[in-house]
């Protein structure tokens, strides 16, 4: 059964970026997954197609007024249960819960299970209370800060899941390597040329042993995390290490060490 997805939207045009462009166009056009989109518009009962208020208490914007949303969540929920799914509404908004590679896996387990989400894109200030309470199961952030709507929240919500259905990635491992999945950054990548401005591609890497590459590629996740992303560094330290893996970690530790205090102290 393909992955479904259903977009609450005022302005179902935007998702045209994750459907019909790049790896996660070409996986819906293989029928990898799908996307319906509704719009509280088309579910208004005055000419006016009016989908906001102003809020009550004052204050700046608008409101998303409950009727038009609450219909045109409970269109897209029916359409899950026809297809055989249970629904669940998933609001996009900075107060939800942290969007992380671990949540994305979750997320694919719920959909390979028989899930489908509807994912709720507010905007101007904000949607009614009391359609979130009744009809929300879950809220995600994508970060601490503020869209202009849910709609781009929405799509990185989107291309996270699919990317890691079985045959969307032109190769198996592609997903199994990328950052957070071992729980750090990246390694760096480099291609043809072999030299460019004078930086050349580092030698293991065209040396042929896997081992070895192995090897400088997780040094190299662990340089990089413990100079940009220090609490997943301390959270991947915590983990039970293998010799190996203990042995690449005390190198970096020295290393760091080292270019402190040839910088003078400062890090």
């Amino acid at each position: 059964m393909a992955v479904r997805f259903d977009a609450v939207t005022l302005f179902p045009a935007m998702f045209e970026a994750v459907s019909a462009v790049g790896v996660t166009g070409r996986a819906r056009e293989a029928g990898l997954w799908s996307l319906t989109c509704w719009n509280p518009r088309d579910y208004t009962s005055n000419p006016y197609r009016t989908i906001d208020d102003r809020p009550y208490g004052g204050g700046p914007g608008m409101v998303m007024i409950p009727e038009p949303l609450d219909a045109a969540l409970g269109a897209a929920r029916q359409a899950q249960r026809d297809a055989g799914l249970a629904p669940r509404v998933l609001h996009l908004t900075p107060q939800g819960e942290r969007l992380t590679h671990a949540r994305v896996l979750d997320m694919r387990a719920a959909m390979q299970a028989g899930a489908g989400y509807v994912l709720l894109c507010g905007r101007y200030e904000g949607i009614d209370e009391r359609v979130l309470v009744r009809e929300v199961d879950e809220e995600v952030s994508v970060g601490d800060y503020v869209l202009s709507g849910g709609e781009l929240a929405a799509m990185a919500v989107i291309d996270a899941l699919v990317r890691q259905l079985p045959g969307v990635l032109g190769h198996a491992d592609s997903a199994a390597e990328e950052s957070f999945v071992a729980g750090l950054l990246d390694c760096p990548h480099y291609t043809r040329p072999e030299e460019y401005r004078g930086v050349r591609v580092p030698q293991v890497l065209m040396s042929g042993d896997h081992a070895k590459i192995a090897r400088w590629r997780l040094k190299q996740s662990l340089a990089r995390t413990l100079a940009r992303r220090p609490d997943l560094f301390e959270a991947w330290c915590a983990r039970k290490l293998s010799k190996q893996e203990a042995s690449i970690l005390a190198e970096v530790k020295a290393e760091a060490g080292e270019a402190v205090a040839a910088s003078g102290g400062h890090s």
